[in-house]
């Protein structure tokens, strides 16, 4: 049995179908992203598994059970960070971990928070507010909050995309160490094949809408730990961007149709200006051309 399976299940807005016949399994501890182009559902996808939204047809299953709404089983990292203004670092976090620790006594919540500060090392900006901080920093209070729940799943909703490349990058690489030394089961939702690549231990595609619905599941077997550096001269990590690059386009090729009208030119040519300006009367022609358009 599968730690969190998604069998058959499909979503529509509208009457808009957005995801349709969606099958995922995904084994305790694996880190799995899921690729595609923006505005095909994957937000959708990552808030069915987070219990947010209900599908229209199809379950949710963590464990053989199925997911009927949210839980601090499964922890959530947004991409605008959501944090509340008014709150420091340390508050963020904190009213997480009240909620959910709610039987632990003071000390040990406050020094559970103060451990997961120090594993974003956010530590000497503990007291500042939201607004004291860069997005980079932001984005580390968001995710220390979510592990400091203790989810079974963490999912990361494009968490990396508002920011620079240089923060990105630091932050890709403290996730991806954050991840393998709690052995957390992720699902990573992104539109970068190498960030992917970089972090994931397989790659699955999302096909383009409507009703969209997941590709070919790719296996990154990249040597542990990943340095990006090093990656850019490996053939395997070549060999599987170009696979999965090739996969996404191929999804936006077939989506692709083309048609044939005909196009009806006006009945009139500019003036011959070679002409003397008296009677000079303006040259007409009827003609029918048949043209070619590519729809999207």
């Amino acid at each position: 049995m599968a730690f969190l399976e998604l069998k058959n299940v499909s979503k529509s807005f509208d009457g808009h179908s957005v995801l349709s016949n969606v099958n995922l399994s995904i084994a305790e501890g694996e880190f799995v992203a899921i690729v595609g182009y923006s505005g095909q559902g994957k937000t959708t996808l990552i808030s069915l598994i987070a219990g947010l939204t209900k599908p229209d047809s199809g379950e949710v299953t963590l464990e053989g059970k199925v997911v009927s709404g949210p839980g601090p089983d499964r922890g959530l990292v947004f991409q605008n960070y959501s944090l509340l203004p008014w709150l420091t670092v340390y508050e963020n976090i904190a009213l997480a971990v009240d909620q959910v620790f709610a039987d632990w006594d003071a000390a040990k919540r406050q020094a559970h928070v103060e451990k997961y500060i120090a594993m974003v090392k956010l530590s000497h900006a503990k007291d500042r507010l939201p607004k004291q901080l860069s997005g980079g920093m932001r984005q580390r209070v968001s995710v220390a909050r979510t592990l400091a729940i203790q989810p079974r799943i963490l999912l990361l909703d494009e968490p990396l995309g508002a920011l620079d490349a240089l923060t990105r990058a630091t932050l890709q690489d403290e996730i991806g160490g954050i991840c393998q030394s709690e052995g957390k089961t992720v699902i990573l939702i992104t539109n970068s094949v190498d960030e992917a690549l970089l972090l994931a231990d397989r790659i699955i595609p999302l096909t383009i809408g409507p009703g969209a619905t997941l590709g070919e599941s790719v296996p990154v077997n990249l040597a542990r730990p990943r340095d990006r550096a090093g990656l850019n001269h490996d053939p395997e990590f070549k060999r599987l961007r170009a696979l999965v690059t090739n996969q996404l386009l191929g999804f936006n090729a077939a989506r692709q149709t083309s048609i044939t009208r005909k196009l009806i030119l006006p009945n009139i040519l500019p003036e011959n200006l070679d002409a003397p300006r008296v009677n000079r009367p303006p040259r007409r022609i009827g003609e029918e051309k048949d043209e070619t358009l590519t729809v999207a």
